[in-house]
């Protein structure tokens, strides 16, 4: 069937739309679905008697005066005697409304297939032929008003024809109403059968949303051009399609924003498999053929890996959405290649660490928190908690053999942080972790909070800052401090090996502490010469960075001083930022301005105290 409701209920097409709405609206159809969906696809989305309920609704609300045989032709046929008289109450028109549907519907087909409507038979004449009668009689500034404006692609202005025809611009717009008008009057005639005959297929296979180039290919005639107007028929038809808005390349009955928005509430659950998405979103009146180009178009969905998925605008969502499709835990470069967009691959793993939907389950693999399993918390964690098992004593074979077989870490990694701090051997050669009362901490001639370019964060802990240089991006180590190295739990002859996602970072201590090559940190941050990177030591033995670029040219001087330990935000006045530094260097809150210089000259920051010494004359 290809009637629309509004094509055996006439009061339908003149009623005001905003008196209709809310009444017959439902949010399983496409706006105004009563003037272009098809009626026998309304009765399988929501039912033949919801259907009937909201136009049993609808004649006593709107037509209440009108004898039921105005509202309901059919009517006349069923029921003569009825159709003469006014509707009276809702529970006398139900039963005559709900009996027309279901002598007209016949027996309802949901969860059958849809059968393509079949294209209306074939006019004696053809359809252009007939469509250019409309326009024979006109002159020549009605058919370039109805050329340019009413049935262009691209709308000349009101101004532009008034001024072609030396008219005003309200002469332009009277000439547009009566051609508007005069079609209307000549579809109405019985001539124009065979075109509106066609306009009833077509709704029924144009659907609630369709490509606009559908529309030009339904039939071969749509492409002929009209002799009258010089333009495709198929613009012509677009203009008869009452119901319809064309945006961004689409056709959509009803509202777009709408139809959009309750395809989006389909999806809210997580990911669907295409052929299922598919599926759902037929229920909303849009054609099987071209539902997942449409899903494609729908803001904050998105096609992934055979699944339609939510596609908010975090990366944090996205990134669960690619996990939860893949079903497996990924790299943080893999996430990023199936996001596809322009995410820093810093930005994803610091979102994969910092958020719990989250969780590491390998060196440089993230799954999501509810699949379970055990959290890769770094080389030294993982060997304290195989100590554990075993009671409190492993083998330093075992341990590295479930660990190697487990995670994606070297032998000589495990081998290396089980020989260091924190660990001791037993008579009978195993390992377990070391009494702290009884080791012996190496103890610096300087702590860190006297090193030169250590600084305390908010949360306690202690950052090293390494300014970027030439070597450093050719892959070459570099020297720490031995305050900073002693503050890393290192003594001299030690080495310990830190994880990044890029690899490991060996920091060994033979005459001075030294840390192996960053090169693969630097290039994640794609780090130049004169950018800065802190750097630290987590408990789990996992290096952690933090990436500043190097400071903008003319940055006052005060900002230039925050700038060298980390500290980018505006400050209200030199007493904040001293107050921040001192911090920053381990002084006590309240330290005075000379108590600060003097702990910057005694670790040796020079080029912080440049910024801020009067001597310097920088402040």
């Amino acid at each position: 069937m290809n009637l629309s409701l509004s094509d055996i209920v006439p009061p339908l097409r003149w009623t005001a739309p905003e008196q209709v709405a809310p009444i017959a609206s439902d949010p399983r159809l496409p706006d105004a679905w009563w003037l272009a969906l098809p009626l026998d696809r309304a009765c399988l989305i929501i039912g033949t008697a919801q259907v009937g309920a909201r136009l049993t609704d609808l004649v006593v609300t709107c037509w209440g005066h009108l004898p039921l045989g105005d509202s309901l032709p059919l009517l006349r046929v069923i029921d003569p005697e009825r159709s003469l008289r006014a509707p009276g109450s809702r529970e006398a028109v139900q039963p005559l409304v709900t009996g027309m549907l279901a002598r007209l519907m016949g027996p309802e087909t949901a969860g059958e297939p849809e059968p393509a409507p079949a294209p209306p038979a074939t006019p004696e004449r053809p359809v252009p032929a007939l469509i250019d009668e409309f326009f024979a009689g006109l002159d020549d500034r009605q058919r370039a008003i109805a050329r340019d404006r009413v049935y262009a692609e691209q709308r000349v202005t009101l101004d532009e024809l008034a001024q072609r025809f030396s008219v005003t611009r309200e002469r332009i717009r009277q000439i547009e109403r009566d051609l508007r008008d005069h079609v209307q009057a000549r579809l109405a005639a019985p001539e124009a059968a065979p075109l509106t005959a066609h306009l009833t297929w077509l709704r029924g296979r144009l659907g609630a949303a369709v490509p606009a180039d559908d529309l030009a290919a339904a039939v071969p005639w749509h492409r002929a051009e009209l002799a009258t107007l010089g333009i495709p028929a198929w613009r012509f038809v677009r203009t008869l399609l009452s119901g319809y808005e064309q945006v961004d390349g689409w056709l959509v009955a009803g509202g777009a924003e709408d139809l959009k928005e309750r395809t989006r509430r389909l999806f809210t659950g997580g990911p669907v498999k295409l052929a299922e998405a598919v599926s759902m979103v037929t229920r909303l009146g849009v054609r099987e053929d071209v539902a997942e180009r449409w899903l494609a178009v729908v803001p904050a969905l998105r096609i992934l890996d055979g699944h339609l998925v939510p596609w908010p605008r975090s990366v944090n969502e996205k990134a669960e959405a690619v996990l939860a499709v893949a079903e497996s835990p990924l790299s943080p470069e893999e996430i990023q290649a199936r996001i596809g967009e322009d995410y820093s691959l810093v930005g994803i793993r610091n979102q994969l660490t910092a958020d719990e939907r989250f969780m590491r389950v390998d060196r440089n693999r993230y799954g999501l928190t509810r699949w379970g399993g055990e959290e890769y918390i770094g080389i030294r964690e993982m060997i304290v908690r195989e100590i554990e098992r075993a009671g409190g004593e492993a083998s330093v074979n075992s341990v590295v053999a479930n660990l190697t077989t487990r995670y994606e870490v070297s032998e000589s990694s495990v081998r290396a942080y089980a020989g260091g701090p924190g660990f001791e051997r037993t008579q009978r050669g195993w390992i377990r972790v070391a009494d702290p009362e009884q080791a012996e901490a190496y103890s610096p001639r300087r702590d860190v909070s006297m090193t030169r370019r250590s600084f305390r964060s908010r949360d306690g802990r202690w950052w090293h800052r390494v300014d970027v240089n030439a070597e450093h991006l050719r892959g070459s180590g570099s020297p720490l401090p031995t305050g900073f190295a002693a503050h890393l739990g290192m003594a001299p002859g030690g080495s310990l090996t830190t994880s990044t996602p890029s690899g490991d970072v060996v920091i060994s201590w033979h005459n001075q502490p030294t840390m192996g090559s960053i090169r693969a940190v630097l290039a994640d941050y794609n780090a130049s010469e004169g950018d800065a990177i802190f750097l630290t030591v987590s408990d789990g033995g996992e290096l952690l960075t933090r990436y500043l670029p190097q400071a903008a040219a003319g940055l006052p001087p005060i900002n230039m001083a925050l700038h060298l330990i980390g500290y980018t935000a505006p400050v209200a006045s030199e007493a904040e930022a001293l107050r921040l530094i001192g911090g920053r260097v381990g002084l006590p809150e309240g330290a005075s301005r000379e108590e600060v210089l003097t702990r910057l000259r005694e670790r040796g920051d020079r080029d912080i105290l440049a910024f801020l010494d009067p001597a310097a004359g920088s402040i």
